[in-house]
């Protein structure tokens, strides 16, 4: 009988709104109240920092998708570059935890929205929206697909919405803002401080790597669809930030749970309840994409024998149950682990950690394998060096200086639990067992 596989159905248009997708979600909707609470009316300028951070290493991530078009892509490429099986377990095991933990983050995002139309216990919310979307995850890429087209074009259409209020009444709202850094209350530390805040809303992009083995020509239509859909987000970032603070002030941004709703509120009043729903919408793709990504994350490490088998059996409807239902218990796991702003720390620590390795990994592959097919090339090389993939390694290793000792030893007991996790199942790679293959 043979082995199912995983269909190639994604081109490079659904492969950009599924990186928009996942990058617009309940950062940006959550958490500009937390940034602007250091950032002040600069803001913009910590998501602009963050755009740069996360250009660098995308470019990095363009390349290595040229080169290798597999799931469970950090561990395929930081094993080419370094050739350590435990180190490349260990930057994976760390996307893992990032991924399903934001995908928990993310529900309880989608709750607070959920809540404010209509109320209702935040957690049990959160929860069933977790299983619901697990479920879709379930039925298959194409159907997931069609429903994160929906929601991008929506939350897309609302952060818009954002924009054009605050152009129209800037300056009518009775605020005046100033957006230069010395209108920071925390100057330069609080725009650093605030980076750290909002860079959760840039994670994502790197995940479009993980549905390589779903998209038709992978090699050409990854890397355009990482640097598009990163380029598409940041412009929307900056606009939307510039756009709040301008409608309803930085210290009101920083007391709301609903921000953009209020400043939405505060331009056309008893409007804010069409930003909620928009917020559902852009919440709800962001848990679903991340699910996959999760799920296919595991799968991938069990196709390269690193755990168990079963983590890599696809069923008829070619997805990966095992995973999928691995990834749901996990995510709701992270429910009950604390409270957002922490577990948004955590997350970005996690992320910036597997960045760094991920340009190292690129430099390193410029010299072991200087011959191998590329059909992208991060620019700006000094012989074989590439100096975006050196800065982004500068810039992911500064951001680790601001954040605070605690969520240093919540990362500490998380790549703990790692290592037992491989020290368990580093053997199962001899075991014998059958693992198909995701249908594209």
């Amino acid at each position: 009988m043979a082995k199912q596989t995983l269909k190639r159905t994604i081109g490079l248009f659904e492969a950009t709104l599924y990186g928009i997708g996942i990058i617009l979600g309940a950062g940006i909707y959550a958490l500009v109240g937390a940034g602007a609470a250091t950032a002040g009316s600069a803001l913009w300028l910590s998501f602009l920092i963050g755009a740069i951070i996360a250009a660098c290493t995308g470019l990095s991530y363009a390349e290595l998708a040229s080169l290798y078009p597999k799931e469970a892509a950090e561990y395929v490429y930081t094993k080419h570059a370094f050739g350590k099986a435990w180190l490349s377990f260990m930057v994976q095991w760390t996307m893992v935890f990032v991924t399903t933990v934001s995908a928990g983050v993310v529900a309880l995002g989608f709750a607070g929205y959920w809540s404010f139309l209509f109320g209702g216990s935040l957690l049990l919310i959160a929860f069933l929206l977790l299983f619901a979307m697990s479920l879709l995850n379930l039925l298959g890429m194409k159907d997931s697909a069609r429903y994160n087209d929906l929601s991008s074009f929506l939350e897309v259409s609302g952060l818009v919405g954002v924009v054009v209020l605050g152009a129209y009444f800037i300056g009518k709202t009775g605020v005046v803002p100033h957006l230069s850094v010395s209108a920071s209350p925390f100057g330069w530390g609080g725009v650093m401080a605030a980076t750290t805040v909002v860079y959760f809303a840039f994670i994502g992009f790197e995940n479009l790597v993980n549905i390589s083995e779903e998209v038709k020509e992978p090699r050409k239509t990854i890397p355009k669809a990482l640097l598009w859909s990163l380029a598409i987000s940041t412009v929307i970032y900056i606009l939307v930030s510039v756009a709040a603070v301008s409608l309803v002030g930085w210290e009101r941004l920083a007391q709301s749970k609903a921000p953009l709703a209020e400043a939405v509120e505060q331009a056309i009043p008893g409007s804010s309840w069409v930003l909620a729903v928009i917020a559902l919408f852009a919440t709800s793709n962001t848990v679903l994409i991340l699910l996959i990504v999760a799920s296919r994350l595991l799968y991938g490490l069990a196709s390269n024998k690193a755990l168990p088998s079963f983590f890599g059996f696809v069923g008829a409807r070619g997805t990966p149950p095992y995973a999928i239902g691995s990834v749901f218990l996990l995510s709701s796991a992270a429910l009950f682990a604390g409270g957002i702003r922490d577990l948004a720390h955590l997350v970005d620590l996690g992320i910036f950690s597997v960045y760094i390795f991920i340009n190292a990994a690129v430099i390193a592959l410029r010299y072991r394998e200087p011959l191998a097919k590329r059909e992208f090339r991060s620019p700006f090389t000094v012989g074989k060096l590439p100096l975006l993939a050196l800065l982004g390694i500068a810039l992911n290793v500064g951001m680790l200086w601001f954040f605070e000792p605690r969520i240093f030893a919540y990362g500490a007991g998380l790549l703990a639990a790692g290592m037992v996790i491989y020290a368990l199942f580093a053997r199962w790679g001899g075991m014998k067992g059958k693992r198909g293959r995701i249908k594209r």
